[in-house]
């Protein structure tokens, strides 16, 4: 179908599009991911098509909203999903391929379950996980997954493109780009999810949406998933007033529920259906269904839509509502570190958490430091995937108990992209200000191997939401209500197999927001050298890591198991040849002589004793007197 064509269709009144796919596959007993059904239940696909063509759908979505390469290269890393992925990517022999006969696939049992009437579109989503800099997905790797989902969708015969639950606008502009350079003459459909949040739709953000969309060259633009009809119909209304594309509407039925790990909408039909004809009364050119949405909705749809035709008013070339004046935010306090870094020299130790509750040897190892002039206490947070007490809890314990800053480590492994913002907010909340930013160890290394690794973000992700938090926004560009104040720490490898990639991801963190760097232990000056020089061009202070040695064993477990520490031959043979019961003092002279010649080339010392012990890095302070 041509661009011209499909605009034709739409002029003849408001075209209903079908429901949900993935949650009434869910209800047919088909296990996630819902786009492998394609291949493994193709008799479930067909009949969902035909029910809804049946129910009066005219506009049918294949079944590939998630079929790209991102997402189905990482299928193997959720158990439940491992089996059908492993076995299909073993049979189709490439991710590639796969991705391929999925989306043709989906295309002929979309076009033989319905009439000649219907139009078939291909279904493209977000390619499943976050784009640079919030994720570790490049743009080029998008761009690729895009390019082969959206051609193979064109060549099983689609009649246009309907890109939906967009929440990142970039992404969006790039699937549009690829798309319209595939296929200059195929419609496409440009649609968004907002939030269910009345105060940001009304700073205006469907109208900049639609607007921006308009320039990309798309024949419809609109919104899909994640709100009711409600707020649905004041999302079409700004749309409709900002630009003169027709506008495509598919909210869900309501709130969702879990009921016996079942996700239910129970909105009935017949008033989603009304609030169908008042969306296409206020503008919507195509009206459907979301997610958990039934063909028994899309019946109510195409009954209350029947000979309606859009009413549009004039676009205005500004908002035509009053946006509210721009808040001024009030600063929160900053942290003591900010105040003195670059201008005195920094000592920060971190201190080990034992297993468990108790928590007092910390608290009293923290006050001792303190009284000897340490800066700062570095809280780690679930390294090597070990369970301890919730890191925010334990800063907050301390920084209380003990009366000295923490620098919190925050990793990205045991969080989404909810909770990662809803905790940075409680530990800025309650004081806490300094925040290393890391990625985090997988969980299958740690205490609990079968647990799920989200890392939704990695840690330069997460240094861009420390940043847009000091900006008094989150990620989605919604008020925080004050302009926090983090100081935002990230680390360094200088010893990184693959240095260029470090450096870059360096720049990376740097470029995003990070007031500050870590390195992991070092024990050779040409590499202290070498970082403080990388680090005085990128204009950014850093904390040099130490490491006492305790033992022979201690350094060799460091140095053959550890990644990212390197132990010179010179230092491992004098550990190694030192009697038993003097290990540590040799150990402790090698890190104070280390320190002393460290010392005036970073603007800090980050320590880190062997259990956390800190006598034993009061004695490696010894040196910088």
């Amino acid at each position: 179908m041509t661009r011209e064509a499909f605009r034709e269709r739409l002029a003849q009144g408001a075209l209903v599009a079908d429901g949900a796919l993935g949650t009434m596959l869910a209800l047919r007993g088909v296990p996630q991911p819902y786009e492998l059904a394609t291949l493994t239940h193709p008799e479930v696909v067909r009949a969902l098509h035909r029910e809804y063509y049946e129910a009066g759908a005219r506009l049918i979505e294949t079944n590939t909203y998630y079929a790209n390469r991102v997402r189905l290269l990482n299928l193997p890393e959720r158990a439940s999903e491992a089996p059908a992925a492993s076995s299909l990517l073993e049979q189709f022999g490439s991710p590639e391929e796969l991705v391929r006969r999925i989306n043709i696939e989906a295309v002929r049992l979309a076009r033989e379950s319905v009439g000649a009437d219907a139009l078939v579109f291909g279904a493209v989503g977000p390619v499943g996980k976050p784009l640079e800099p919030m994720g570790e997905v490049r743009l080029e790797e998008a761009e690729q997954a895009f390019e082969e989902q959206i051609r193979a969708l064109l060549d099983g015969g689609v009649d246009g493109l309907i890109l939906e639950t967009f929440i990142d606008l970039q992404e969006l502009a790039l699937a549009v780009q690829v798309a319209r350079r595939l296929a200059h003459d195929i419609p496409i459909i440009a649609s968004k999810g907002f939030v269910e949040d009345g105060e940001t739709l009304m700073e205006g953000l469907p109208e900049r949406f639609a607007q921006q969309m308009q320039s990309l060259e798309v024949d419809a633009v609109g919104s899909n998933c994640i709100v009711g009809p409600q707020r649905m119909l004041d999302i079409v209304r700004m749309m409709a007033g900002a630009t003169e594309l027709p506008i495509s509407s598919m909210p869900t039925p309501g709130l969702p529920q879990l009921v016996r790990g079942q996700v239910v909408y129970d909105i009935q039909p017949d008033y989603f259906g009304k609030y169908a004809a008042r969306l296409a009364e206020a503008g919507a050119n195509i009206v459907g269904g979301c997610c958990g949405t039934t063909p028994d909705h899309t019946r109510a749809v195409a009954q209350h839509v029947r000979g309606l035709k859009p009413k549009r008013a004039a676009v205005s070339p500004v908002l035509t509502r009053e946006r509210k004046p721009a808040e001024e935010l009030p600063t929160a306090e900053p942290s003591r570190l900010s105040q003195i870094l670059g201008k005195e020299r920094v000592i920060t130790v971190e201190l080990d958490l034992p297993r468990g509750l108790k928590i007092q040897k910390v608290i009293d190892g923290a006050r001792l430091l303190k009284d000897h002039g340490v800066h700062l206490i570095d809280i780690s947070d679930g390294a090597r995937a070990r369970l301890r007490m919730n890191v925010i809890a334990t800063s907050h314990i301390v920084q209380r108990e003990a009366g000295i800053e923490v620098m919190m480590h925050f990793a990205c492994r045991d969080r989404n992209l909810l909770a990662i913002q809803s905790d940075l907010l409680g530990a800025h909340a309650l004081g806490i200000r300094n925040v290393l930013a890391i990625t985090g160890d997988p969980a299958q290394i740690g205490d609990y191997p079968t647990a799920t690794s989200v890392f939704d973000v990695d840690a330069v992700g997460l240094v861009r939401i420390l940043r847009r938090f000091n900006e008094g926004r989150d990620l989605a560009g919604n008020s925080i209500g004050v302009y926090a104040n983090f100081t935002i720490a990230a680390a360094y490898n200088p010893l990184a197999p693959d240095l260029d990639a470090e450096n870059d991801r360096l720049r990376r963190k740097i470029d995003e927001g990070a007031h500050l760097i870590y390195t992991q232990p070092l024990f050779e000056m040409p590499v202290v050298e070498r970082t403080a020089e990388l680090l005085q061009r990128l204009n950014t202070p850093w904390f040099v890591g130490v490491l006492p040695l305790r033992s022979a064993r201690h350094a060799e477990f460091m140095h053959n198991e550890v990644p990212g520490i390197r132990i010179p031959e010179p230092i491992l043979q004098r550990m190694l040849e030192a009697p038993d019961d003097s290990a540590l003092q040799v150990g402790l002279e090698i890190a104070q002589a280390f320190v002393r010649e460290a010392d005036a080339y970073a603007q800090g010392i980050y320590l880190m004793p062997p259990a956390g012990n800190a006598q034993i890095a009061l004695r490696v302070i010894e040196a910088l007197d």
